[in-house]
């Protein structure tokens, strides 16, 4: 069995350094300091490309450099370098938000678009649920519930109504979580890890990850508020039939679209009106 390894210079490579970047900076990890010029016959490169990715590893503070009469480099211990990396990145990152927040225009478009990673699974269903002002509704698997369950928490706490399906016998959770019924079944036979969120009515997320979670084998996302209320419609359905003997009957007992009346049904249907009896499921 092969394994994912690696290499030190490869996980530079991943940090935006090119290959003989990270060929001097672990050069020169492994040994003393040292000159350009022995820096190029140890990792045989040519002496001119060895000077300039000093002189950029350098202005990047990888490299520290004694200028006397012959220049000597020495690689700046990792955990300076990898925290200077990161303060700045965070910069760069919240810079970048804030300029391309101001120019994003919200608009539904009511169409279905394909999640194509883990990754973007993963930051579509984070941003529903930090987004999500009302009721939030799920189904999820053991390891996507375990992701997800710290920010479900989170919209719990700031007053959302959260609850869903678990499978197999999953703790406590500070929202109210139903056992699937079909949990045996669905754990043995279902072809990789389900992960589906409803947000308020308005937008819903449905996902299938393979069973060690590393590809996406199925994942779409929509706005549309006629899709998302269907999901919840069924999703509601479904949660509550799995709670023949709920622990908390009030947990589970009001998530129909007739009794939460979220945003997304108001923006398909209109505000409540008195006709709208909360006894009537929907």
């Amino acid at each position: 069995m092969t394994t994912n390894i690696k290499t030190p210079e490869a996980t530079m490579a991943a940090l935006g350094f090119t290959e003989i970047e990270a060929a001097i900076y672990c050069e020169l990890l492994r040994g003393a300091a040292s000159t350009g010029y022995r820096l190029a016959q140890a990792i045989s490169k040519a002496p001119a490309n060895v000077y300039q990715a000093l002189a950029n590893l350098t202005h990047r503070g990888a490299v520290m450099v004694d200028d006397g009469e012959t220049k000597t480099y020495r690689a700046t211990p990792p955990t300076e370098l990898l925290g200077a990396l990161q303060r700045s990145f965070d910069k760069s990152r919240n810079e970048a938000q804030a300029a391309l927040t101001a120019l994003q225009v919200p608009a539904e478009d009511d169409r279905i678009y394909q999640l194509k990673t883990p990754i973007q699974i993963y930051e579509t269903a984070t941003r529903m649920i930090s987004g999500t002002c009302e009721i939030l509704l799920f189904d999820l698997f053991p390891e996507p519930l375990a992701k997800l369950a710290p920010l479900l928490a989170e919209a719990q706490a700031r007053g959302v109504t959260v609850a869903g399906l678990a499978y197999g016998d999953p703790p406590e959770f500070p929202f109210p979580v139903a056992r699937a019924c079909s949990r045996a079944f669905v754990t043995d036979r279902w072809p990789g890890m389900q992960l589906s969120l409803v947000a308020d009515a308005r937008e819903h997320l449905v996902a299938l990850l393979s069973p060690d979670g590393l590809a996406a084998r199925h994942g779409v996302w929509s706005d549309s508020v006629y899709l998302a209320c269907l999901q919840h419609s069924g999703l509601a359905a479904e949660i509550q039939l799995s709670t023949a003997n709920p622990s908390d009957p009030e947990a589970f007992g009001k998530l129909s679209l007739l009794h939460t009346y979220p945003p997304g049904l108001r923006t398909l249907v209109g505000p409540r009106t008195m006709d709208d009896k909360p006894g009537v499921s929907l």
